[in-house]
């Protein structure tokens, strides 16, 4: 295996580990039912950049970046979404 494909394999391998570290935070606002302390700025200039970066890996033909910047998008996202119904539900209430 050539430098080249270890540092493509490594980088694969960084950004699924990238997308896991957001399961965690949509694990806790899914099971404390609530937004308190999620900032919905930080989390969607992360959804942005994902898509940005997907974007830019589909144009670049880099197959790890569409992959691993999708999946974070999917778990990033589902921490925005989560975040967003929970506040508009929480907001309503009052």
């Amino acid at each position: 295996m050539s430098l080249r494909e270890m540092t493509t394999w490594l980088f694969g391998l960084g950004l699924m580990g990238n997308a896991l570290l957001f399961v965690p935070q949509a694990a806790a606002v899914w099971r404390k039912k609530t937004d308190q302390g999620v900032s919905l700025v930080t989390f969607g200039g992360f959804c942005l950049l994902q898509i940005v970066s997907v974007i830019h890996g589909l144009y670049e033909h880099d197959v790890a970046m569409v992959l691993g910047m999708g999946a974070s998008f999917l778990t990033c996202g589902a921490v925005t979404a989560l975040t967003i119904f929970f506040r508009v539900k929480r907001l309503r209430a009052i």
